[in-house]
């Protein structure tokens, strides 16, 4: 799957919806808005990001309950969920995208290498992944940005369905 390829689609499919998205990234530090920029036409819809790399700034910042962390560590399906969330709210975005997990090359906090949530907050809800991935530092960070873009299209071509009917 082409980054760049799922990357445009997803910003096709706002940009049809009239709707904007925003990123809050700790395993991709930053890829997800940098892809995005890419595109043209993309500042219509894209409303910026946040690179909460230290578990502290994925609380200060991106609104994810202190206790959370606390109790799970930010390699965790709900962390990604609350990232998502926080990237929409705080952004003013109508979806939020986030990334969250272990790429290497040793585990974090007891979560293998690999270990990776993607999450896709919008309108109707939020979508959680787990991704299971291997490979290098750059291959996992890689694969989770196409994964999150993906996630991101799908969603969207569900709700413009449901739209539709």
């Amino acid at each position: 799957m082409d980054t760049g390829v799922t990357a445009a689609a997803a910003v096709h499919e706002l940009v049809e919806r009239r709707q904007t998205v925003a990123v809050a990234e700790s395993l991709t530090g930053g890829l997800l808005a940098a892809t995005f920029v890419e595109i043209p036409g993309v500042s219509s819809v894209f409303r910026g990001g946040l690179v909460v790399y230290a578990t502290d700034l994925k609380h200060s910042l991106a609104g994810v309950p202190e206790e959370l962390l606390a109790d799970r560590g930010p390699v965790d399906r709900d962390v990604a969920q609350a990232l998502a969330e926080g990237a929409r709210a705080r952004c003013g975005a109508d979806w939020g995208l986030a990334t969250t997990g272990v790429a290497g090359p040793e585990p974090q906090d007891g979560k293998p290498v690999g270990m990776v949530f993607i999450a896709v907050a919008g309108p109707a809800g939020a979508v959680v992944r787990e991704l299971s991935l291997s490979g290098s530092r750059s291959a996992i960070r890689h694969e989770t940005m196409t994964s999150a873009f993906a996630l991101l299209v799908d969603e969207l071509r569900k709700v413009g369905a449901g739209m539709r009917r």
